[in-house]
Formats: C-alpha cells, sequence, structure tokens
C-alpha cells in the first residue's frame, strides 16, 4: 500500500509518499481503508519536531481518519468488516491508504456523513469537547467566546456549545468566515481584525463579560482576555504559538482561571464520553463538521503548509 513517510523531522517537505508493507490487524485490532485523513496543526508540530520526542524514525503521520472497516482480528467484538468508522487515534498512522487501529479507536460513521466529514471529527471535536466540558465545565446558560471560531477546532466548539445551551460569540477575520461562523451556530461573530473589537463584549453581556473563552492563539490575545470575563471566569488554551506577557491582577478581583487543555491528557473514560456524544451528534445532525479543502494524499506536504495558514476554514483532509 502507499503512505506518507516520515524518515527525518523537518518542513513540510519531508513528507514522501512511499510504498509500505501491507497491515495485518492482530487481537483486539481492526485495518480500515482510509477514505478520507484529517489534517491538523498538531501534525505539523509533530513532524517538526516539537512534540513527541519519543517517536521512533521512519513513522507515518495523522491522528484522524474515515474509511470503511477491511478486516478484524482476534477478539473484535463490536466492529465488523464493511462497516462505516472515523478513526480518532490510531497504531500505524492516517496518512495512507490503510490505518491499523485498536478496535475502540474506531468509532460508528452514521449515514448521511461523509467521509471527509468523519476525519474532521477526532482532533477538532475532540480539542473542543474537552475544553469545553472537560476542562472549563460549561454549563447551559453561560456565554462563550471562541477565538478563530472559522477553525476547525472553533467550528466545532461552536456546534457543540449552541447544542449544549451556551450563548455563544465567535471570532473570525473575513466575511466569509464570520459568515461560516453564524451559520454554524453563533448567536454573534466579531471581526478580530477591527481594532478593539473585544470592547464590544461589554454590550453583548450587558456589562458582565463573558464567563467562558477558548483560546486558539494565546500568545496574541490571553492578555486581553482577561480583562473581558465575568467573575469566576475562564480562559480554556487550546493553542499558542509563543510567549505573552499578562497582568496576573486581572484574574484576583475576578477570581478567574487559566486553563490548559490537551487532548494528549484525556483518559480512556473520558475519551469514550467525548465520542459517544459525537456519534450521538452525528446522527442528531446538531455535529455538521466542515470541510473545507480536499487534497490529494501525495501531496501532504502542501497540506501542512495550508493548516497553518491563519485563513483556514474548517478541516483539510487528504484523500488517498
Amino acid at each position: 500500500m502507499k503512505a506518507i513517510r516520515v524518515g527525518k523531522l523537518g518542513p513540510p517537505e519531508v513528507l514522501v509518499l512511499e510504498e509500505v508493507a501491507d497491515l495485518e490487524p492482530g487481537p483486539g485490532q481492526v485495518l480500515v481503508t482510509v477514505k478520507a485523513a484529517g489534517v491538523n496543526p498538531v501534525d505539523t508540530y509533530i513532524r517538526s519536531g516539537l512534540y513527541r520526542s519519543d517517536l521512533e524514525l521512519p513513522y507515518t503521520p495523522g491522528i484522524d481518519a474515515a474509511g470503511v472497516i477491511a478486516a478484524v482480528g482476534p477478539d473484535v467484538k463490536h466492529r465488523r468488516v464493511g462497516q462505516r468508522v472515523y478513526v480518532a487515534w490510531s497504531v500505524s498512522g492516517t496518512y495512507a491508504e490503510q490505518v491499523l487501529c485498536n478496535e475502540f479507536q474506531t468509532h460508528p460513521l452514521p449515514d448521511g456523513v461523509s467521509f471527509g466529514q468523519g476525519a474532521a471529527i477526532g482532533v477538532p471535536y475532540g480539542a473542543a469537547f474537552r475544553a469545553l466540558f472537560q476542562r472549563a465545565h460549561a454549563l447551559p446558560g453561560e456565554t462563550v467566546l471562541v477565538h478563530g471560531a472559522s477553525g476547525g477546532v472553533g467550528l466545532g466548539a461552536v456546534q457543540l456549545a449552541s447544542a449544549a445551551g451556551l450563548r455563544v460569540i465567535g471570532t473570525a477575520g473575513s466575511g466569509q468566515g464570520r459568515a461560516l461562523v453564524q451559520a454554524q451556530g453563533a448567536h454573534h461573530v466579531l471581526d478580530h481584525r477591527q481594532p478593539g473589537y473585544l470592547d464590544q463584549l461589554t454590550e453583548l453581556t450587558c456589562g458582565k463579560g463573558v464567563d467562558l473563552i477558548l483560546e486558539m492563539l494565546a500568545n496574541v490575545n490571553l492578555a486581553k482576555d482577561l480583562t473581558v470575563l465575568a467573575k469566576s471566569g475562564r480562559v480554556a488554551v487550546i493553542g499558542s504559538r509563543g510567549k505573552i506577557e499578562i497582568d496576573p491582577r486581572e484574574t484576583m478581583g475576578r477570581e478567574a482561571s487559566i486553563i490548559g487543555v490537551t487532548l494528549y491528557n484525556a483518559t480512556p473514560q473520558e475519551l469514550a464520553s467525548m465520542h459517544a456524544a459525537f456519534v450521538a451528534g452525528l446522527e442528531n445532525r446538531t455535529l455538521r463538521p466542515v470541510v473545507s479543502r480536499e487534497i490529494p494524499l501525495a501531496e501532504a506536504s502542501a497540506a501542512h503548509h495550508a493548516v497553518m495558514e491563519t485563513s483556514t476554514l474548517g478541516k483539510i483532509v487528504l484523500i488517498p
């Protein structure tokens, strides 16, 4: 089969399409024919050497995918050959024509949900769900500000939060992005390229401030975020690309919290919980993953360049 391989860490150009040995499922494992593989910013961090110092080279990148189960190993009880599934984590890496998974790294993909949409679930919706509910403990009736709401994680957060009864305010940097965020359930959308855009939150919250902020670029926004929180407000830091100086006093009077978020720390029970919610949301259509671009698997390096652009709307997926 064909797979993207990384023989040395470095820029996107280290992603090379190669012929590799076919995979066979062992006990408790399934083999999935990949119809689409999701591309995430974290994939680029791993490829460049920022994460996963324990990684053995060469490796096949990718965490998310969707496809059809081609074979099952011994002791597999809940998956069958021919079943449509989405993949969140795997044994072998998802940038390939086939991917080897432990049984419960796969999840049923409901009819009517495309493979591209299935490949857009794992990391983006997982990060959004973990930030909202497992780390920041968001509640119906609270107001959440979603920075960068037109990206994969942002759109997942907007859909999850609005379905759970939160009041959602999103930000995006283009007219197309703001329209997309509004269409996915946000109650208000701000232009984050407009100077002083967060000042609008005073009026939108009747002077109270927002209860929760999902922060995708903390090195740019965190200092200002702390000034627009309500009492007992929380900032959930999902992404950052550098350092920032903040005034800790902004947290004191509000008794505000800055909460770090990483999907890597989710327990098996937490992962099972979020994916049960995702399958239900896909079935009842409250979750509607948005795919912005489909790129051939052989052009994975172009996809890694594209996923780091701030103008990405929704999810980029690779098609074998």
